[in-house]
Order: structure tokens, then C-alpha cells, then sequence
């Protein structure tokens, strides 16, 4: 298959399961020169029934850029349930805030601005109730540090999702010099030799192109 026949087919799952309601999202994300990173339609759908499905309540994102994936996430987690997005560039956030605010979630979801490794520790001092789902969408380099944060700050049964690991195919490159992908495989084989977590990772095709995503779950 082509990426234009993957496209065709992300349209219509689009039509046909997810509906278009937030496109406005996105074109607004656009229209503020973000860069076109969001998640697809389809799997900020995809996001919003994991979520749903181990009936999370407290959400982290690391990455939130104009919250099109927040959004999903804080539906999922009902008007009782909170949503902490971390995002270091100041003006994503105003853009995603403006966008939470519009989708009427707002009030769902604490953005803090700042680079996400500052604000793991601060939010670790605070003692927080575990997260039942991260969700982490950010710097790709720093994927296994946001890992081990994720475990310190979840409990047995949380779920944590990391995003773009497949790289168009580039994690099978063992002597890949991109950064990303490096990275990419340092978190893959993180999940794997973690006795805390269970994980697989999905390739998917898309109108994102060729990637993937792991999941995990914490086991103790």
C-alpha cells in the first residue's frame, strides 16, 4: 500500500468512527504555526478508549503541544477526572489551553510550562495520587528518562503509552546514527528488561505515515 491509500483509509475511519468535531483543533494548532505533530483523529480516538477502558481518573502527559490528544484524554477521564499535561514551549501552551477551554474541558486539565524533567521532580515532591495512564508524546531523546519518572509516579495496573518509537521502521537500525531512533531503542529495550512493566510495541500506518507506539503496564 501507498501512503496516499493510508491516508484514504484514515479518512474513512475518520467519517465513519471517530467523526471531525475537533478538526478545528488542528487547523487552529496550524493556523498558531505549531508544527503538524498532533496525534491523528484516529488515534486520539484510539487514546480516548484505553483510557476509558482501564477507567482512568488521573491522566499525565508529557508533551502537549496544542492539546489535541489532551483534549481526547480529558473527555475520557469525566468531570471528576484530571488531566496534567507538562509542555516546554510557552506558546503551545497558550494555544492548547485556548483549545481545552473551547472543547469545554478546561477546567479537566492542569497545564505546567517548563522543561518536563524539571517538573517530574517537583511534581514527585508533592505526592500525588498515582496516575492510572501517562501518556508520553515529547522530546523522543529523553523517552527513557520519562519512563522511569512514569514508574515512580504510577501504581500496578497503570498503563503508559509511548509515542513514535517505530520511526518508519528505523528502530530495526542498530547502527542508526539518528538520535531519535537511538532513543527510541533505548526505551524499547528499557520496557523489555523493566521487571515492573509488561509491554508490546504496534506498528501502525496512518496518515501519520509509518510508526508506532509502546504500551506498557506496571506489574508491581
Amino acid at each position: 500500500m501507498t501512503n496516499a491509500e493510508w491516508d484514504d483509509v484514515d479518512r474513512y475511519l475518520v467519517q465513519t468512527l471517530v467523526g471531525d468535531g475537533d478538526a478545528g483543533v488542528l487547523q487552529a494548532n496550524s493556523a498558531a504555526g505549531l508544527p503538524p505533530i498532533d496525534v491523528s483523529p484516529a488515534q486520539g480516538k484510539f487514546l480516548h478508549l484505553i483510557a476509558r477502558s482501564i477507567g482512568a481518573r488521573r491522566v499525565l502527559e508529557i508533551g502537549t503541544l496544542g492539546g489535541y490528544s489532551t483534549i481526547w484524554l480529558a473527555r475520557a477521564v469525566g468531570e471528576d477526572g484530571q488531566v496534567l499535561s507538562l509542555e516546554f514551549e510557552p506558546r503551545h501552551a497558550e494555544v492548547a489551553r485556548e483549545n481545552l477551554d473551547r472543547a469545554g474541558v478546561g477546567k479537566r486539565v492542569e497545564i505546567r510550562v517548563g522543561a518536563a524533567l524539571d517538573s517530574l521532580p517537583v511534581l514527585a515532591t508533592e505526592d500525588p495520587a498515582p496516575f492510572d495512564l501517562v501518556f508520553i508524546d515529547a522530546d523522543k531523546v529523553n523517552n527513557s528518562n520519562y519512563v522511569r519518572w512514569a514508574l515512580r509516579l504510577t501504581r500496578p495496573g497503570s498503563v503508559i503509552i509511548v509515542d513514535n518509537v517505530v520511526r518508519n521502521g528505523g528502530i530495526a537500525d542498530a547502527d542508526s546514527t539518528d538520535a531519535a531512533v537511538r532513543a527510541s531503542r533505548e526505551v524499547i529495550e528499557l520496557l523489555g528488561a523493566e521487571p515492573r512493566l509488561e509491554a508490546s510495541v504496534l506498528q501502525t500506518v496512518g496518515s501519520k505515515g509509518w510508526d508506532g507506539f509502546a504500551y506498557a503496564v506496571v506489574t508491581e
